[in-house]
């Protein structure tokens, strides 16, 4: 039986951020959640949602993914939930998530993949948010 029918837009926003999160076998880092609770904090699309809120969304995220073929139903879901201008989005919070781990598994590298084909985004969108992301994420080095 499938624990959620339904995803409100913000729940949806942070279901996505989870997903690329968990895809790593060791688990969701605090810096990802770090990152999360920022963006949460931070972003338009988010406001009114509160750190219980972000905290419920995540915990019932993982459950969801503890589903028989809860990946799946996890796409459906953000994908449902989501108009397309929301849908850059939820790709654009999951970049900033794998962004800010700066450890890229190929498991991650797939789990975003799984996503902009969820999410039916155009290639070119797919590659220039990532783009932008990896912009914003260099450093400089020191001389």
């Amino acid at each position: 039986m499938l624990a959620r029918t339904d995803l409100d837009p913000q729940e949806a926003l942070v279901c996505t951020m989870v997903l690329v999160a968990a895809a790593e076998t060791g688990g969701i880092t605090d810096r990802e959640i770090g990152v999360m609770a920022t963006l949460v904090q931070t972003l338009p699309a988010f406001e009114g949602f509160s750190a219980e809120q972000l905290q419920h969304a995540i915990d019932a995220t993982i459950n969801l993914l503890r589903e028989e073929d809860g990946l799946a139903h996890a796409g459906r879901l953000i994908r449902e939930a989501l108009e397309p201008r929301l849908r850059e989005t939820a790709y654009t919070l999951a970049c900033e998530v794998v962004a800010a781990d700066r450890v890229h598994g190929q498991s991650i590298l797939q789990m975003l993949e799984y996503i902009g084909a969820e999410l039916k985004l155009d290639s070119l969108v797919v590659a220039a948010i990532e783009r932008g992301t990896r912009a914003r994420y260099q450093r400089v080095e020191p001389n």
